[in-house]
């Protein structure tokens, strides 16, 4: 299940022909079921930035097929109070998404972005976005102070994704 969610970083992982949603939903969920955390019992909870493009696909469908509990929060102060063990930022720049995670420091959080193409700072997963295909490139600095470990296979993938 592993090389058919990650084929590698650089090659299409969900082609999305009607639309990029049921992309970003697969690509998150399954970050998501590779990462653990440290003393968490059942789902973790991802909060979802309101400014991101992908706040309602994140939240569709049976709540019990997902492996998160989704949480839509509308700015920092509500991300900070919702007990989040995952974060999904919008629009919010790479350095902000860096300001929020250092507030939230030491809670082991796992961190993705849809606005991050460099992700050189802020987010440990970042979403890249192509006419036909959503991929993911790894900030290995920021997941190895995330406090959350990810399988692996999910790493040695990453490994080849260069950082610019």
């Amino acid at each position: 299940m592993l090389a058919l969610l990650f084929l590698s970083p650089e090659t299409p992982v969900f082609a999305a022909p009607a639309g990029q949603d049921n992309a970003v939903r697969e690509m998150v969920s399954g970050i998501i079921s590779y990462t653990r955390w440290p003393a968490l019992n059942g789902k973790p909870t991802l909060c979802i930035f309101s400014s991101s493009a992908y706040v309602s696909a994140l939240q569709k469908g049976d709540t019990d097929a997902l492996p998160y509990l989704p949480v839509a929060v509308q700015n920092e102060q509500e991300a900070l109070t919702a007990r989040c063990d995952a974060l999904y930022f919008g629009l919010e720049p790479p350095e902000r998404q860096q300001e929020i995670i250092q507030r939230l420091a030491p809670r082991p959080m796992l961190t993705l972005a849809e606005q991050n193409p460099d992700c050189a700072t802020g987010s440990a997963f970042c979403l890249q976005f192509h006419p036909q295909r959503v991929t993911f490139s790894v900030n290995l600095d920021a997941l190895s102070r995330s406090g959350v470990r990810v399988n692996p296979d999910v790493l040695m993938l990453a490994r080849n994704k260069k950082h610019e």
